[in-house]
Formats: structure tokens, sequence, C-alpha cells
């Protein structure tokens, strides 16, 4: 971990990411276009169905290179450090940004050369520690305390974060900047599916929700909440977007609670389903930056979301309705009371807008991540 870095050439630039569904893989699709753009050369390593799934493998003049690991520690992960260590040979990148813990780990053991010298590297942690067992929770830490320890810099998407980083030993911690893609001002019409489901609506309030169905996403304790709303008349109608591996699960206690939601699936046209919602409730357990509540601000549709990691940071005081993570009563009583209270709503659709424009733009991004690769390189 101690083997000296080289200044590299700043031009030159590898992204490393690991398993992602979701915004990490747009961000940093998002950095490395924006890298290319540019004029520096840019290569990406990842998993192959992770790199389908966020269009890491396509970018154009982009080099993609397939590195297989997993959401969790694996014997094979061996094979993914030999392999990354002979593609990022000294000389090959000035500075090699990985992607979540599991990633930077990866990375820093690849590039721990005995002798000779290294590209830089820089850590972007993404996500909170998985939920599991003691065994899990300790291998986590050692993955921790090795990125912490061997990147030049750590960028977090949450003030807690941040705090776990310098506690596992990070040198040098700084706040990473993630940006949901701009709409048009007008933003997308609402045709196609997003009219079909403002057709079942049928003059009920749409209560939208999208995100990953798994265990992070708080999508249990959304239903809990919607259970309570059946005595509303009409009640709202609950929108579920996204797909993942609580799909059958959630669909199961819907019908269990007699709650009328329509899952949707993964869609393509979520601001035309913003555009029609009464509410955007964003449920999490933990989140960093979320995409969706960036685009939901920008939007400017009333927001209930839960105070956890990164969230507060981006409504601020006054963009959202803030609940406990997990407390489905109080989460219940946050959306009737938006879609009761026409004042209420109307200042939080004016506080989402203001809040949104105020949001970083991918640009501003890629500036960030450009600023901080120099900062890097300048440093003894």
């Amino acid at each position: 971990m101690n083997s000296s870095r080289a200044e590299g050439d700043p031009g030159r630039v590898a992204f490393v990411v690991g398993t992602t569904a979701g915004g990490t893989g747009a961000h940093v699709a998002m950095l490395a276009a924006g890298c290319a753009a540019r004029g520096m050369a840019v290569s990406v390593f990842a998993p192959s169905l992770a790199a389908a799934a966020s269009g890491l493998g396509s970018l154009p003049g982009v080099p993609f290179t397939s590195v297989e690991f997993g959401d969790r520690p694996r014997p094979g992960d061996a094979a993914a450090v030999l392999r990354l260590r002979r593609a990022l040979r000294p000389g090959t990148a000035g500075l090699v940004h990985a992607h979540g813990v599991r990633a930077g780990a990866l990375a820093v053991l690849a590039l721990a050369y005995p002798r000779g010298r290294r590209p830089a590297i820089v850590v972007t942690v993404h996500n909170a520690p998985p939920h599991g067992g003691a065994a899990l929770t300790m291998i986590y830490r050692v993955l921790e305390r090795i990125t912490a320890r061997g990147a030049d810099l750590v960028l977090c998407v949450s003030g807690d974060l941040e705090r776990r980083m310098r506690a596992a030993g990070a040198r040098r911690v700084g706040r990473a900047i993630v940006s949901a893609p701009m709409a048009s001002p007008a933003g997308p019409a609402a045709s196609g599916p997003a009219a079909g489901e403002a057709r079942r609506a049928a003059g009920r309030l749409v209560v939208l929700a999208a995100g990953r169905l798994a265990a992070q996403k708080g999508f249990g304790t959304l239903l809990a909440a919607a259970a309570s709303w059946r005595d509303m008349d009409p009640p709202p109608l609950l929108l579920i977007a996204g797909d993942g591996p609580l799909s059958a699960e959630l669909r199961a206690t819907a019908a269990s609670l007699g709650i009328d939601a329509g899952f949707l699936g993964h869609r393509d046209d979520v601001p035309a389903l913003l555009a029609a919602a009464a509410v955007f409730v964003l449920p999490s357990l933990w989140e960093g930056q979320p995409l969706v509540l960036q685009e939901a601000l920008r939007a400017g549709v009333p927001v209930v979301a839960t105070r956890a990691g990164g969230i507060p940071d981006l409504t601020g005081d006054d963009a959202a309705v803030l609940v406990p993570p997990g407390d489905a009563a109080r989460l219940a009583a946050a959306v009737r009371a938006v879609l009761g209270d026409p004042a209420l709503a109307a200042r939080l659709r004016a506080a989402a807008r203001k809040r949104g424009a105020e949001l970083p733009s991918p640009g501003d991004a890629v500036a960030a991540a450009l600023a901080c690769y120099a900062e890097v390189l300048r440093a003894p």
C-alpha cells in the first residue's frame, strides 16, 4: 500500500466500476463521456452485466474491458485483481477512478506495486454498508480500510459516508458531486405508457415512487403506509416504477394488504410520470444523492422522503417533507397531509423548483471530478 505514485498523465483516466443497477452506473457513464469529450483518453473496467445495464460498455470512443466480480467478496476476486493489474500496468493511465468500496479495494490491491510507480487513485463511495451478518460486516470494514488507506482521495456522496471513511483511515476525503441528466425545459409529453397510467388513475391522485426494488429502498414501508390511505375518498393510486429482486415479494405484499398499486417495472419516461404525480415519495432506508430525487425536484413535484444519508442535503429545509426512515405511520401521515392540503402542496412545488434550479448540472459534476483529478495529480 505504500508504493510511490507517479504524477502520471492527467489526460489518461481509467474508470473501475463494480456491480451497479442504478445511479452509480449512470454517473460513471456521464463522467467517462464528459472526460472523453474534453479530449482525455478514457477507459472503463467493469463486470459485463453492470456495463450492459448502464451503457458503460458502449460509450463512443471509450474502450471497455470486462472485469468480473460480484457484489459480495468471493475467491474469484483474485482473478479480477490480476486482470486489473495487467490492464493498468505502469504507464497505461495517469489516474484510476474507482466507484464503490468493492471496486476501490480491488483497484488499490491491483495497483499495489512493490516497485516503481502507480497511477493516482480516486475512489468514490456511493453506498452505505450492506446489511448482513457479522461476517459480512467485518469483510466490508476490511474493504473500507483497504480503500481508505490506499486511495489518494476518497469522495463520498453523503456526510455520513465521509465520517465513516475518515474513521477507516482515509487521509483525504471530499464530497462527490452527482447530477441527474437535465430534462428539456418543457419536459416530455405525458403520452404512451405515462398517459395510460394517467387514465388508470381516473381522477384519483397519483402517489409516485421509483427505484430499484431492493431492501435499501424501503418500499415495504411505503406499502404499509399506503394501506392506511384506503379510507380516503377516492383513495390515491400508488405507482412504483422500477424492478429488482423484491418485485414478486412487494407485489404479494400489496395484494395481501388490499392496496391498489401499479408496479410499472423499468421505465424510461420517469419525467412524464413525475408530471402526472400529486406527490413523489422516496421511502429509502439510506440514499446518497439519488438521481430520481433530483429529477423530482427539478420537475417541481411535492416530495415526501426519509431523513436518511444525503437526502436532506439535496432537499434542503423546505423542498420536501422529511420523515424518519422505516416509520410507516409518519410516512403515511406526511403523504396524507400533502394530498389533503393544496396550500402545502403549492409551497412544496415552489420550493422544489427553486431547489432543483440550484442543483449541479452534469457539466458541473464533470468539472468537479476534473478539479479533483488535477488536485490529486499535483499533490506530493
